[in-house]
């Protein structure tokens, strides 16, 4: 990852970026939405036939800034990506409070998607989806399709490996197809894990962004809280509220932990 003072840039191939902002001790990326989606296209039709290890870009929420405090080899894998968003709202306010160079907005996979697509669909990237079932993949794919007519889909798969042999055979066909945007939803932290194993080897694509739950709600799966419940950062409430057996004891663990890295290991 390259990172500089908050409030500098950064030189990302020919792309300028801005600096990061530490947060909950990650460097988070200091860049909104909208640039984020111009800055993945741009990068990925930048990188088109030069046969080199792809843009890495993924997400930290406060499971994501927990596991990182507490589990170095978690930590080692998402150092590895060259951009971290800020996915949790929480992280956001806080970072108002604590942070020299407070947090722009929030950057949250489920609305880079949709930005990204637009912008995508007007210059000609192409997506890949890889994960969660075949049939919320599906779902997702055909979705995405009618939302933006003129997004190309490069392909699509399930994130399921029974073997080193089956993904394996899944990063040779992503390369045979050349998607520039490959989105890889299979949770934390196996879609990282996935992605550094891979990294070197997926040099047909552009740009590499880390998803979690994604492809659930752009399926319709899952639904997203109410947008005022999103702006005041009591997501993670909905959620429980919607899979209470499933995610309450993670957000009982995980949260007194994120809330203590945000409050005391951020700058």
């Amino acid at each position: 990852m390259v990172t500089t003072e908050a409030g500098q840039w950064q030189q990302i191939g020919s792309i300028s970026c801005p600096a990061t902002t530490l947060l909950g001790g990650l460097p988070i990326a200091n860049i909104g939405l909208e640039e984020t989606a111009e800055q993945f296209v741009s990068i990925a039709l930048e990188a088109r036939d030069k046969s080199k290890a792809p843009f890495y870009s993924t997400s930290a929420n406060g499971q994501v800034i927990a596991l990182a405090a507490k589990d170095e080899e978690f930590r080692s894998l998402l150092l590895r990506a060259d951009q971290i968003h800020a996915d949790g709202m929480p992280m956001v306010l806080i970072s108002r409070l604590v942070s020299k160079k407070a947090l722009v907005e929030r950057v949250a996979t489920t609305d880079l998607v949709h930005a990204v697509a637009k912008k995508a669909q007007e210059a000609g990237a192409s997506f890949y989806f890889l994960g969660a079932s075949a049939e919320v993949n599906r779902l997702a794919v055909e979705r995405m399709q009618n939302m933006y007519p003129g997004l190309k889909f490069a392909g699509a798969s399930n994130g399921y490996f029974c073997s080193e042999q089956e993904e394996q055979a899944a990063v040779e066909e992503i390369n045979r197809l050349k998607p520039d945007i490959l989105w890889v939803g299979m949770g934390v932290p196996a879609e990282h894990k996935f992605v550094t194993r891979n990294l070197q080897n997926l040099r047909n694509v552009g740009v590499i962004k880390t998803s979690g739950g994604l492809f659930d709600f752009v399926s319709g799966k899952n639904s997203r809280a109410p947008a005022w419940m999103q702006k005041i950062g009591l997501e993670w409430l909905y959620r429980i509220m919607l899979e209470p057996k499933r995610l309450a004891w993670r957000y009982l663990v995980t949260n007194p932990i994120a809330l203590r890295e945000l409050l005391f290991n951020s700058r």
